[in-house]
């Protein structure tokens, strides 16, 4: 899908639409100079019309955690590979995607960061995460151990300089020295600040929270285990109202258990999914870097050469989609709620749900919630 057929003003007919108050079954949905201008049900209103023949319509999803596909990495300084990767992602449904970094030297880090700053200003993409290199040790997963650091203020300044106001989250381990400043210094800079990778103890969660910390990078993975006696940061997380955390619903990182238990308890407001994706998803089985480190993918699932230790994914969002619902027990609307509208809100997006005004991000499902169709700002992406 790298070719666009143009702006269209239609309404889509003849479906399930899935909007924040409930599935409407004999629905439509109006786009309009690039937005959705209405939403309904029954007899459509007059002008052109596309009949989805018994679709699922859903908001384009939202991505908040992805470090590549199609062949490509975000890391890479070259645009078309940056937009090789989105443009894959695209094809599953995703609309709207952060472009996720992993573990580098500072210096190259902030290189990496001026060069996809571009993309983000292009609209390529719709902003930058860093998980790493303010990570722990202990729980670093397919992060260089060697390079990991605390987050000094030096270095968080240099990071969000170079991006140049396109930054939007950055991962770190709550007890690492420096941590509940760093968390300060991105929440005055308006960005997220994300708890991840991390060996903490409940009490040394808390304060990161307190001081504004609010997402769980991929919860339950890359973290010390929740035990009854010491609830870690999973049930330090999990359990704050204040935190929205990320789920990879590839059924390979978590059980399904594990999702429904976690959706269940954070509720519609507090849950998103995310494919934690790397170069892999879309192509195939290989052998892939991940910031230095080698990654063998088997049968679809990533892990560090000589060990087995998970990294990232080969997932895309109209799969987690899928999975939450088909595995998990999730309902289109929760599934729809988690796999677009919350990562919407975080970002502060004018997307993310079929409501009227919004930007016309569209995804009409087959009857295997398999995308069929997909509409970026009212264009239809092509293949």
């Amino acid at each position: 899908m790298s070719t666009w057929g143009g702006p269209v003003d239609v309404t889509l007919t003849g479906g399930r639409v899935v909007t924040p108050g409930g599935v409407l079954e004999n629905g439509w949905v109006s786009v309009r100079d690039g937005r959705i201008a209405a939403v309904g049900e029954g007899a459509a209103p007059d002008g052109p019309t596309t009949d989805v023949a018994g679709g699922t319509i859903v908001p384009g999803f939202v991505d908040i955690h992805c470090h590549g596909g199609g062949g490509a990495a975000f890391t890479s300084s070259d645009p078309e590979k940056v937009r090789k990767a989105a443009a894959a992602h695209r094809k599953h449904g995703t609309t709207t995607l952060l472009a996720s970094l992993v573990t580098r030297p500072v210096p190259e880090l902030a290189d990496q960061v001026s060069a996809l700053a571009e993309m983000v200003q292009e609209g390529v993409v719709a902003g930058i995460h860093l998980e790493g290199p303010f990570l722990s040790a202990a729980r670093c997963g397919a992060h260089d151990p060697a390079i990991l650091c605390p987050p000094e203020q030096t270095s968080v300044t240099k990071l969000l300089d170079a991006g140049k106001g396109t930054v939007r989250m950055i991962t770190i381990a709550p007890e690492l020295e420096g941590a509940v400043h760093a968390v300060r210094q991105l929440v005055d800079n308006n960005v997220l600040a994300a708890i991840g990778h991390t060996d903490a103890t409940e009490a040394q969660v808390r304060p990161a929270v307190d001081a504004g910390a609010s997402v769980a990078t991929h919860l339950f993975n890359g973290m010390r285990p929740l035990h009854h006696r010491e609830p870690g940061p999973i049930g330090a997380l999990l359990d704050d109202e204040r935190v929205t955390v990320e789920l990879i619903c590839d059924l390979v990182h978590l059980h399904p258990t594990a999702v429904r238990l976690a959706a269940r308890h954070a509720g519609l407001q507090r849950t998103v999914l995310i494919t934690d994706a790397i170069a892999a998803a879309s192509v195939g089985d290989g052998v892939y870097d991940i910031g230095g480190l080698e990654v063998r993918v088997v049968d679809g699932v990533p892990t560090l050469a000589g060990g087995a230790s998970l990294a990232g994914s080969t997932l895309t969002m109209d799969m987690a989609f899928r999975n939450a619902v088909n595995s998990c027990g999730l309902s289109l609307v929760e599934a729809t709620h988690a796999a677009s509208t919350r990562g919407a809100e975080l970002l502060g997006l004018d997307t993310g749900k079929l409501e009227a005004g919004l930007a016309a991000d569209i995804v009409v499902l087959d009857a295997e919630l398999k995308p069929r169709d997909v509409m970026v700002r009212g264009e239809w992406v092509k293949d």
